[in-house]
C-alpha cells in the first residue's frame, strides 16, 4: 500500500469512528431524553392485553415516551402506588375507586371500561348445603375490603331482604390467599373476580352461587393523580387510542385473546376462555349515568361504615378531553 493510499484509509477510519461514536451518543441522548410513562395493570384486564400487543410502545415512539409495565396482584396495592407516585396511569376495580376517594388518596378517574357483570361471583363448594343468597346468614364469607365482591355481596344480600351484618365477612387481600381459605374449609363461600373467578371454577369442585348480573355492573376505572393528568393529555390520549383498537380486536378475537395472553400470564387457556366468553370489551368516556352508579356503591360503603362519611364521587371525575 502506498503512503497516500494508506494516509486515506486512515481517514475513512477515523470518519467512520467519529460517525460511529456520534451514532451511539445521539441513540444514548435519545434515550435519556425519553419520558417514561408507567403503567400499572392487573392480569387479565385491557391494559393487560393492550401490553401483549406491543402497540402503545409504538405508537408513543414519537412523542420520546417510553412505556414500562407494572404488575400488581390488586386494585388496593395499584391504587397506592399510584397516590405515591410510583406509578403515572393505571386501573382498578369499582369498589377500589370509591375505597381510595374515601380514604383522601387524591386519585382522578380519567375513563371507565364497558360493565362486567359475570366477572365477578361467590362461589361455594359443590355439595354445599347453601342454595341460595339467604343461605349465607350466619356464616364466614371471604371478599375483599372495598372490592368490588365486597359491593357485589351488600346488594346481593339485600336484594334476599338480609343485611350486611347477616353474615360474617372474612376479608382477605389476595385472590390467591381467598382461594386458600376456601380450600382448607375456613370459609362457606367465596368471593372473586376474573381471571380468578374463572380460575377458581375451572380447577375447584365449585359451585357459582351468584355474579353480579341485575346487582352490579362491575366496571374498571381508570385513574391517574390530577396534575399528572392534566399535564401528560396528548399521552393520555394516545394510550386511550390505543385501547380502544385493542379493546374492539379482543372483542372481535376472543379466542386470539386467549392464544395471546395465556403464556404470558401462565394461565390455563380454560380459563381464559371462560373469563373471555363473558366479557365485553370497550372504553368509555366518564358520563352522569356512569357516576351514578358510582354513587351507589359510595353510599353502600358508607351505609356499612366501611369509609368514614359520605362522598361525591363526581368530585373525583376528571372531565378531560381524552376520548375522541
Amino acid at each position: 500500500m502506498t503512503a497516500s493510499a494508506s494516509r486515506t484509509a486512515t481517514r475513512r477510519a477515523t470518519l467512520l469512528a467519529a460517525a460511529g461514536t456520534a451514532l451511539l451518543t445521539w441513540t444514548a441522548a435519545r434515550a435519556q431524553a425519553a419520558r417514561p410513562l408507567r403503567i400499572g395493570y392487573q392480569k387479565f384486564n385491557t391494559l393487560n392485553i393492550l401490553k401483549g400487543t406491543g402497540s402503545l410502545e409504538k405508537a408513543l415512539v414519537p412523542a420520546g415516551v417510553q412505556v414500562e409495565w407494572h404488575e400488581f396482584l390488586g386494585g388496593g396495592q395499584l391504587s397506592e402506588a399510584l397516590a405515591a407516585g410510583a406509578i403515572d396511569f393505571g386501573h382498578a376495580s369499582d369498589g377500589i375507586g370509591v375505597f381510595q376517594q374515601a380514604s383522601g388518596k387524591g386519585l382522578a378517574y380519567l375513563a371507565a371500561e364497558s360493565p362486567y357483570p359475570g366477572g365477578v361471583g361467590f362461589l361455594v363448594p359443590k355439595d354445599s348445603p347453601i342454595r341460595s343468597v339467604r343461605d349465607l346468614q350466619g356464616k364466614r364469607v371471604a371478599t375483599g375490603r372495598g372490592y368490588n365482591t365486597q359491593y357485589l355481596l351488600i346488594r346481593a344480600l339485600e336484594a334476599a331482604g338480609l343485611r350486611y351484618e347477616d353474615v360474617e365477612p372474612v376479608y382477605i387481600v389476595t385472590a390467591s390467599d381467598t382461594v386458600a381459605a376456601y380450600q382448607a374449609g375456613s370459609v362457606a363461600a367465596i368471593g372473586l373476580w376474573d381471571p380468578f373467578l374463572a380460575g377458581a371454577q375451572v380447577a375447584t369442585d365449585s359451585r357459582l352461587l351468584f355474579d353480579g348480573t341485575g346487582l352490579t355492573g362491575n366496571r374498571t376505572y381508570h385513574f391517574a393523580r390530577p396534575a399528572w393528568a392534566r399535564a401528560n393529555q396528548q399521552t393520555l390520549r394516545t394510550v386511550f387510542a390505543e385501547l380502544r383498537k385493542t379493546n374492539a380486536w379482543a372483542q372481535a378475537n376472543p379466542g386470539t385473546v386467549v392464544d395471546t395472553l395465556a403464556p404470558q400470564l401462565k394461565v390455563d387457556p380454560k380459563v381464559l376462555a371462560l373469563a373471555t366468553q363473558r366479557r365485553t370489551y370497550g372504553v368509555v368516556p366518564l358520563s352522569r349515568e356512569i357516576a351514578q352508579e358510582q354513587q351507589q356503591l359510595a353510599d353502600a360503603f358508607e351505609k356499612i361504615k366501611l369509609i368514614p362519611k359520605p362522598i361525591q364521587v363526581q368530585d373525583a371525575f376528571l372531565e378531560l378531553p381524552l376520548l375522541g
